[in-house]
């Protein structure tokens, strides 16, 4: 009996013993995977890149993985029923998918301000030409509506009074990226076509008519150029004023080059805001469940959110992008005031278009 008794006892802790190591496997299981595809703007490739961010989605059972395209290109030419979630840069582009695609909710979990990326000679030129002056703030402000009055006459750099610092045969022209394809250099003839529309936001053809002979010069007679904003900062970083003295960016490159402290960003480069400026609403358009879960974890998630803000977005959360300012000293703006609404994305495509027409 006693026998018997010992051999059930065993049984019964061999169980137990199974059952055991049975619910700790489980409890060590990771999430099963799910593969969710976008397409992108351009400028928060490295961000969705980066390991880190790769494996934050990872803890949640999703592996994202991402294609870019230019924000406009998104709308208009990439076939959008191949991928989970667009996330172009602006909310007139997110609106225009979501119309189109019928989506029912966007998410918008960063943001960057337009931006200039310089050079110390030239800022100090432009400084003493009043085009550029201090905030107050700790940073510095390119008027606009100076800026314009500038490429009305054609002044060249070496045109400028008492320029000793950069005495370039070309026209003082902000670089940007093709109006056709970018959303940052949509948004830079959001902020220039406000000022020449009387300080209003564009709403009507007439409008577009009357002012698209005073903004066209300032995209069209660049020359060429690039069709993403990566590849632009990358000429702006490489190659230096020689190339580009002036270059509308993304707030987010330009900081995100301070915070990695990387060396890319010389001693002698300046982040400059212009006034007035425009807010680049990065903003995402679930295509599908997956593509929801990926929007409501980049608004939603404390560690992509801090992931982000090193990215140089600044976040739904303000203090992982503050923590990152105050640890770096970075040139960032505190507050920007003078921030003005881009128009319906109709209205600046119409702009866009009525600006194209007029190439040679």
């Amino acid at each position: 009996m006693k026998r018997w008794i010992g051999v059930i006892l065993a049984a019964v802790l061999a169980g137990v013993a199974v059952v055991a190591i049975v619910i700790g496997n489980r409890g060590d299981e990771r999430p099963e995977m799910v593969a969710v595809r976008g397409v992108i703007g351009s400028e928060k490739k490295p961000f969705f890149d980066d390991p880190k961010v790769k494996a934050a989605f990872a803890k949640h059972g999703l592996s994202v993985e991402v294609d870019t395209a230019g924000s406009r290109q998104i709308v208009t030419d990439v076939d959008l029923s191949r991928y989970a979630f667009a996330f172009p840069s602006s909310v007139p582009a997110a609106e225009r998918i979501k119309s189109d695609r019928k989506a029912t909710t966007t998410y918008s979990p960063f943001y960057s301000p337009m931006a200039v990326a310089t050079f110390e000679p030239i800022a100090a030129l432009l400084t003493k030409s009043g085009i550029l002056r201090d905030s107050g703030k700790g940073h510095q402000i390119l008027d606009i509506k100076k800026y314009l009055d500038l490429v009305a006459k054609g002044t060249r750099w070496d045109e400028i009074p008492d320029n000793s610092a950069y005495q370039a045969r070309k026209r003082v022209l902000l670089t940007t990226t093709d109006i056709r394809t970018s959303n940052s250099a949509a948004m830079y003839l959001s902020a220039i076509g406000y000022v020449a529309n009387g300080e209003n936001v564009i709403t009507s053809d007439a409008q577009i008519a009357k002012i698209a002979p005073v903004v066209g010069p300032a995209v069209l007679d660049q020359g060429f150029s690039e069709s993403t904003s990566e590849a632009s900062f990358d000429d702006y970083l490489a190659l230096g004023a020689g190339k580009t003295p002036m270059l509308v960016v993304y707030e987010a490159q330009y900081l995100a080059r301070v915070f990695a402290g990387d060396g890319l960003i010389k001693p002698d480069m300046r982040l400059v805001y212009p006034s007035p400026t425009v807010l680049s609403k990065h903003t995402l358009v679930p295509l599908s469940a997956g593509g929801g879960r990926v929007g409501e974890l980049l608004t939603k998630d404390p560690e992509l959110q801090s992931l982000a803000a090193r990215y140089g977005f600044r976040t739904t959360d303000p203090r992982p992008f503050a923590d990152q300012v105050a640890k770096t000293g970075a040139p960032a703006a505190k507050e920007l005031v003078d921030v003005v609404e881009p128009p319906t994305y109709e209205r600046l495509d119409r702009l866009i278009t009525t600006i194209d027409s007029a190439r040679p």
